[in-house]
């Protein structure tokens, strides 16, 4: 999180004109993602919860199982799309896409903390 909120300090036209700063933030929002389907896939397994058949669907099995508001899992499957498309996309990916899924993912992977950890706490 840190290494992000870095990177969105940078404005726009330096952090498009810079392949250090947009390639680290590629690279980041991608550990990010990664890090946040690997802790939902833990609680499922756990809980012994519907197996994804996706990774799209990690998110929502989280909302339908109110571990996630259902709006919000909606909201952040996407992130699961993007992920691939930062994986396999190589050359193809929007700069700006880049930049705004930066801006927008900060608050998001703030906003499935704050579940994450109320769910935690309210299971034990």
């Amino acid at each position: 999180m840190k290494i992000l909120k870095d990177l969105a300090k940078e404005n726009k036209e330096d952090f498009l004109s810079n392949y250090k700063i947009y390639g680290l933030a590629e690279r980041y929002l991608q550990l990010s993602i990664e890090c946040l389907l690997d802790i939902g896939n833990h609680i499922i397994a756990n809980l012994e919860l519907k197996k994804p058949e996706k990774l799209q669907d990690i998110f929502l099995i989280l909302g339908e199982n109110s571990i996630l508001p259902k709006q919000f899992a909606k909201k952040v499957a996407k992130m699961a799309g993007f992920r691939n498309i930062l994986v396999h996309g190589y050359s193809d990916i929007d700069e700006n896409l880049v930049y705004d899924s930066l801006i927008q993912g900060l608050t998001d992977f703030e906003d499935f903390i704050k579940y994450i950890l109320k769910f935690l706490e309210k299971d034990q």
